[in-house]
């Protein structure tokens, strides 16, 4: 006969057999490494973040250059016609290279030039410039202590090398970091938009570009893009200003181009006259220029050229006629890439303020080229 369980033992069984509520688990039992493990991942976020950004460069809006210049220099005067040279000279790095960034697909083999390349370079550069005489020189790509060029300053190995002639400089940086992590820099950075003057300069400023997109880390390593900006007293009329810059590339995807243009209109229009303006804009100027191209060079662009608002409100050189005519006198890129193997497009030019007088332009195609874009030179009439 089965023997009947005291009320005791059935309330213990009752305890034992019902539901276990882990919410009511003593507290020695809840998982303490979750909050631990979220705030060492928010502290490790942060001091990566910290390293970007001592890494990296960060420049104002628009903010002053770096500028020297002798209260020796001479000032132009009104009436005066001066001569002014545009040119990329891609780090004095020189001809026989394919960097990796020359292919569309960044595979290209070479990732610095030789000493003896950027030596040789240097010479020929400086020939050029002594040759041509100019007035005013506009220079893009200009290294200044970059690992890949032996961290030397190439604007005052230029301005030495053309002794004295030349004592007014002005220059900004538009990528500089002290380590970039990419697998085929892995260095420091240090690229320059470069000026040098005749003449007096009495101001240098450097207005930012917008940015292209991406995410922050790259957008933090990338270039940085900008208008450098030299101001030149006149005796009796009224000052030069003169703008150099270097916009975007591989920026498909993306409204960086329009953005850039936009800047550089509405930084133009704000501008008193005269002014003149050189650069690598990166951009073609027609869709004649986009069809002349293969289709695998035409990925590097929009068959409707973002370059259009600013050739709408301003006259240029190359002008929108003379690069539809398709005369290789006004090309002025040779691209490393071997695939293309000739010189190919027009993306570096000159822009001009309303009235202001022009005595002669063109487009220095040395051969062997110097560097993968040729010089532009230019001649203006003060009022």
């Amino acid at each position: 006969m089965a023997q009947s369980v005291p009320d005791h033992g059935r309330a213990c069984i009752h305890r034992m057999a019902g539901p276990v509520h882990w919410g009511h688990m003593p507290s020695r039992s809840r998982p303490h490494w979750l909050p631990r493990l979220l705030t060492g991942l928010l502290l490790l976020v942060g001091v990566l973040a910290g390293l970007v950004y001592a890494l990296t460069d960060h420049p104002k809006p628009v903010q002053a250059a770096d500028l020297t210049c002798p209260a020796s220099a001479p000032t132009l005067k009104a009436g005066q016609a001066v001569k002014v040279l545009n040119w990329n000279v891609q780090y004095l790095a020189g001809r026989g290279y394919v960097f990796f960034y020359d292919t569309l697909a960044g595979d290209g083999p070479d990732t610095r030039p030789s000493a003896e390349s950027v030596a040789r370079t240097l010479d020929e550069v400086v020939g050029v410039i002594r040759e041509e005489n100019p007035d005013l020189i506009l220079l893009q790509e200009v290294d200044r202590d970059s690992d890949r060029t032996g961290n030397a300053d190439q604007l005052q190995l230029i301005q030495a090398a053309l002794g004295g002639a030349y004592p007014c400089a002005a220059t900004t940086y538009y990528h500089r970091a002290t380590f970039v992590p990419h697998p085929k820099i892995m260095g420091r950075v240090g690229l320059s938009l470069s000026t040098l003057s005749r003449y007096r300069l009495d101001s240098a400023t450097r207005y930012a570009l917008p940015r292209i997109c991406g995410d922050p880390v790259t957008v933090a390593f990338n270039f940085k893009r900008a208008v450098l900006g030299v101001t030149l007293p006149v005796q009796g009329g009224e000052r030069l200003t003169a703008y150099s810059t270097h916009m975007d590339a591989f920026a498909q995807g993306c409204d960086t181009m329009r953005r850039q243009v936009a800047a550089v209109q509405t930084l133009l229009d704000g501008t008193a006259r005269p002014w003149v303006m050189g650069g690598d804009f990166n951009l073609l100027a027609t869709r004649a220029a986009y069809d002349r191209l293969r289709p695998r060079e035409q990925a590097y662009f929009n068959p409707n050229t973002e370059l259009a608002p600013l050739l709408d409100r301003f006259e240029t050189f190359p002008s929108r006629a003379q690069v539809d005519s398709g005369d290789p006198a006004f090309i002025t890129h040779y691209p490393n890439d071997p695939q293309v193997g000739k010189p190919d497009r027009t993306i570096d030019y000159f822009v001009y303020s309303p009235g202001l007088t022009r005595r002669g332009e063109r487009v220095r195609q040395d051969d062997p080229k110097i560097s993968d874009h040729y010089a532009l030179v230019t001649t203006v009439q003060l009022p």
